[in-house]
């Protein structure tokens, strides 16, 4: 008996204190790490719930309300207001990163002295570590910072066609470090967020359709002007064209003449990237009105330059 109450109370003597050491530290160290996650977790999920509610918010704004604005600071307004849903999820990306990186950062810090770690030095060789990392990476902090602020300026998005100077293309990634460009021939670039010093957005706000069509020289501009204006209302009317007009097309009355042809020039505002089929479709539209209306529109000839008695040059022919 006296050597099985001695086994007892050595078993005893050895559990408790790794009882209480289980109890305390691993508790602890699981405790802060749940208390992390959990963290992490709730403000992730009210970032999402922002980003949500503020893109709902945005697409309830339809493209009838910017074709009924007829002022242009108006419409620029109106028009950038519509691209909150993607600077809200450019927002909530970066959000994302930085809560995530902050969470667990503190969470380390808290843990590592349960683990016999002192910190004191190790925040301060961390200062000391990132003044030099400031003089040695000022390209890589300038990169980043700028990064940060092209996504909260929303100075272009992903699907966005840009000039960034060294590069012009469609936009394809913007990372806090870089932005993905792929240009019309395909090829791909990645520019350094801290080279980009100006930014010429083709894709922002609004584009101008410019459309110059010739009329023959004795033709009556009143009943031309007539027929563009009653063109223009069809087709600001038209529900066809929501998806690329920004309010009625204007007459903006003679560009230019010549012997045989009076050119005249019609602006319309149309959706980025939507110029050059919105040209198409008022240079399509006034073909056939003017058609119906009897107008005749000079026709450009070229004559074959191996003929003698010929020029170079052109003419315009009724």
């Amino acid at each position: 008996m006296p050597s099985a109450l001695a086994i007892l109370t050595k078993e005893q003597s050895w559990w408790e204190p790794a009882r209480d050491w289980i109890i305390g530290v691993p508790l602890q160290f699981v405790s802060i790490f749940v208390v992390a996650l959990i963290a992490q977790i709730v403000l992730l999920w009210s970032i999402r719930r922002v980003v949500r509610r503020t893109t709902e918010r945005a697409r309830r704004d339809r493209l009838e309300d910017s074709r009924r604005t007829m002022r242009t600071a108006e419409l620029s307004d109106v028009l950038l207001n519509q691209r909150t849903e993607q600077r809200a999820a450019a927002i909530g990306s970066l959000l994302t990163s930085v809560v995530s990186i902050t969470v667990w950062v503190i969470a380390l810090l808290t843990a590592l002295p349960l683990l016999g770690v002192d910190i004191a030095p190790l925040l301060a060789s961390a200062g000391v570590i990132g003044v030099a990392l400031g003089f040695g990476a000022q390209t890589l902090v300038k990169d980043y910072l700028s990064g940060i602020f092209l996504i909260i300026e929303d100075q272009f998005g992903v699907g966005d066609v840009v000039d960034l100077g060294p590069a012009i293309g469609t936009v394809e990634e913007v990372a806090l470090r870089y932005t993905r460009l792929r240009d019309l021939s395909g090829i791909v670039w990645y520019v350094r967020n801290g080279e980009i010093l100006r930014v010429a957005n083709k894709s922002q706000g609004w584009t101008l359709a410019v459309v110059d069509i010739p009329v023959a020289y004795n033709a009556d501009l009143d009943k031309v002007r007539d027929i563009i204006e009653s063109v223009a209302i069809d087709m600001d009317e038209d529900p066809t064209y929501d998806d690329m007009l920004l309010g009625k097309p204007m007459f903006a009355g003679v560009e230019s003449m010549s012997g045989d042809a009076v050119f005249l020039r019609i602006t319309a505002k149309a959706v980025p990237e939507q110029q050059v089929p919105l040209a198409r479709a008022i240079r399509e539209r006034m073909k056939l009105a003017f058609d119906r209306a009897g107008i005749i529109i000079p026709v450009l000839v070229r004559p074959p330059s191996n003929m003698p008695g010929t020029s170079s040059g052109t003419r315009m022919e009724p």
